[in-house]
């Protein structure tokens, strides 16, 4: 039986052998109630791990995102991110619909945002204006092919956040792909947020899940938001226990997905009619460009590949994007190579 290579994205991974062991054995009580151990442990080491007071887990990062704004600010408020983030982008506006808050967006480069793009972002006191909040960055940067965002240029910018009266949120989904790149311990970009959303269910293998982290106080009003918004789960241990195990097993591997990513850029680069969006990967994430002329449209590629059980996402017309993860060996990855190649 020929295998599928599954390369649309880092979210379509199974639990391990050992993962749904600990999913098994995991001990449960009513979350609701606060009476789940696993779910407590997890909130506990994920707030330890993040440098954090306190945190909460829900079913989703949309959840913990819009929790978090929810929580950090009042209808009529604005909060600045970038053009292409996630929050923006990937969420339907919830934003809009659930809390009532406007979007100030910023152009960043890949997705980052420097400290020179912040000037006059800030609306001055006035009934006629919204009033400015937040400033919400994501690292890594999704659309942003897997980008980095420079420990520096963090500090920078979020140190003008909380001067200027700001308060600071990371959409850290993939933040542990940029802890393992760097070195940079995740309480460390963490410290100048005053909340951080991690997701467990993408590089990590969970099958769900995503943890919100902060202050006690903003964790308290999380979990009352979590209840409104639908959040609330009961016997949540059995997929508490699951994103335990990734956070605790499933962190120091993501370099071996990064490398993965670069395996397969050499095969992209070396193919005439495709290349790199944004050149040599920093994590997991690749986009491609595609010649149409040459190799035809993105979606006649995604079916081209599919026969040779390569499975990617278009983007558009002429970009792919491919994540590589947990679930895809070594060996798939050259022979995702030569399905390129052949193309």
């Amino acid at each position: 039986m020929t295998t599928t290579i599954d390369l649309r994205s880092d979210t379509v991974t199974r639990p391990s052998a050992d993962m749904r062991t600990a999913m098994a054995n995991a001990v449960v009580g009513d979350d609701v109630m606060g009476a789940d151990p696993t779910a407590i442990e997890l909130q506990e080491f994920a707030a330890e791990v993040l440098g954090k007071e306190a945190a909460i887990f829900m079913p989703s990062g949309t959840m913990t995102n819009q929790i978090a704004l929810r929580v950090h600010c009042q209808p009529g408020d604005e909060f600045i991110c970038d053009a292409g983030c996630h929050v923006y982008n990937y969420e339907q506006g919830a934003f809009a619909q659930l809390s009532q808050l406007v979007a100030k967006t910023v152009e960043g480069e890949r997705g980052i945002i420097k400290l020179e793009q912040t000037q006059n972002l800030i609306r001055r006191e006035n009934d006629h204006f919204v009033r400015t909040r937040l400033v919400c960055l994501e690292n890594t940067h999704n659309r942003g092919g897997g980008a980095i965002y420079p420990f520096e240029e963090v500090t920078r910018v979020c140190d003008w956040a909380h001067a200027n009266g700001l308060i600071t949120h990371l959409d850290g989904a993939r933040l542990f792909n940029a802890v393992v790149e760097t070195g940079i311990p995740a309480s460390k970009w963490a410290e100048h947020f005053d909340s951080v959303s991690i997701c467990l269910s993408k590089g990590l293998g969970a099958p769900v899940g995503s943890v919100l982290a902060g202050t006690e106080d903003a964790i308290y009003m999380a979990k009352r938001h979590r209840k409104l918004f639908g959040g609330g789960m009961r016997q949540c241990g059995v997929i508490a226990a699951a994103g335990l195990y990734a956070l605790k097993n499933n962190v120091e591997r993501l370099a071996d997905d990064h490398a993965k990513a670069k395996r397969l850029a050499q095969f992209i680069e070396a193919k005439d009619g495709l290349s790199l969006t944004f050149g040599k990967p920093d994590t997991n994430i690749l986009f491609v460009d595609i010649d149409v002329e040459k190799l035809g449209s993105a979606d006649d590629v995604v079916a081209r590949l599919a026969d040779k059980n390569v499975i990617v996402l278009a983007e558009s017309d002429a970009r792919l994007r491919a994540l590589t993860h947990l679930d895809v060996t070594n060996e798939q990855i050259e022979q995702a190579g030569q399905a390129f190649a052949a193309l």
